[in-house]
């Protein structure tokens, strides 16, 4: 009796698409030819997976997809710890005929990921690094307070208007000071009326104290070393401050990634929406994609900027004659990240005045 030949799928490329979910993937493997086999994994392992590609496939090459959201990068940093190519891809990004959105189901999508890949169709986006990562945790848990605050303050004045109680002029009762918050709970209301104003201010103070301890931890942040010189440099730019510059810190990592400025401009969202068909050309102003924190930090800044920099603000008075400020203010954000990526990118500290 002659013995069985192994498999072996050296040289050969296995391609997997894994549609994720908290409780079960939805995994469909393909070569580079045809596709093999669609199945569910009820327990998600990262682990199992790799066993039985490399049980019913072995030596062969795999490469792997998912797409980003809840579960962040730690599947693909497992893959890749394990030597396997995996990439994670921008769900708007993956290409998707009527039929797929008419007939969506976890197989279909598994099936889709898979063809797509092995067709070379998808690029994987940027993987930060696991410290990188947990920086923005904190930068991102900052806005988020902030944001929270806001409300806090927005539904506690909508409830005065309610009532019709007007907050005084003074200046000492502006800003939420303290002496605020004691005129606010002095208020002359009916028990109802105070104890859900009372909630709301409580709310409020809650959120205020989170607001601060999320301050301090930036601030402790900023003052560690692997970010002590880019942030010292990042503030040399007028309008960015603490905050802006730890916010570009670990949104953008490493700025070698962008190879040009119009790369930078898509990450951050500071690129026109444009539809073209024929002889027709509409331009709808900004692009929907993008770091929303990122863009919002910059418009902020560049009104400073214009300020303070005698170049950019030559340059938005020339394009203040052409169009509305709201618009001119959005070519000085793409001016003043082009000198932030010089910034970063040379280590070295901004210089105002200079013409581009």
């Amino acid at each position: 009796m002659t013995q069985a030949k192994k498999l072996d799928f050296t040289g050969q490329k296995i391609f997997c698409g894994i549609d994720v979910h908290k409780k079960s993937w939805a995994v469909c493997i393909r070569s580079e030819h045809l596709q093999l086999k669609t199945f569910a994994q009820g327990r998600p392992s990262v682990a199992g997976l790799l066993q039985y590609l490399r049980t019913n496939y072995p030596s062969a090459e795999y490469k792997l997809v998912y797409e980003a959201g809840f579960c962040g990068f730690g599947y693909q940093r497992a893959f890749t710890k394990e030597g396997v190519d995996c990439i994670v891809v921008n769900p708007a990004d993956v290409p998707t005929s009527d039929k797929d959105k008419q007939q969506k189901t976890d197989a279909v999508d598994c099936r889709k990921l898979s063809r797509l890949l092995s067709d070379h169709l998808l690029e994987g986006i940027y993987i930060p690094s696991v410290e990188q990562q947990d920086d923005r945790s904190i930068v991102r848990a900052y806005q988020q307070m902030v944001q929270d605050q806001t409300r806090c303050k927005n539904r506690i004045k909508s409830l005065l208007d309610f009532q019709g109680i007007a907050t005084p002029e003074e200046q000492e009762y502006k800003h939420w000071s303290g002496k605020f918050i004691t005129w606010l709970k002095e208020l002359p209301m009916t028990p109802s009326a105070r104890v859900g104003l009372h909630i709301q201010i409580q709310h409020y103070e809650q959120t205020r104290s989170m607001v601060l301890l999320a301050t301090r931890q930036m601030r402790a942040l900023a003052r560690e070393e692997r970010h002590k010189d880019s942030i010292r440099r990042l503030r040399t730019i007028p309008g960015i401050g603490s905050i802006g510059a730890l916010l570009l810190a670990t949104e953008i990592g490493d700025i070698n990634r962008f190879e040009r400025l119009d790369q930078l401009c898509g990450y951050v969202g500071l690129m026109p929406s444009v539809h073209s068909s024929g002889d027709r050309e509409s331009v709808k102003g900004l692009t929907h994609r993008g770091n929303q924190q990122l863009r919002e930090m910059l418009i902020e800044a560049s009104w400073v900027a214009v300020r303070k920099d005698p170049a950019l603000t030559l340059a938005f008075e020339e394009y203040a004659t052409k169009m509305k400020k709201n618009k001119a203010i959005i070519k000085i954000a793409r001016k003043l990240l082009n000198r932030i990526r010089y910034v970063m990118k040379n280590e070295t500290d901004y210089v105002t005045g200079v013409v581009e």
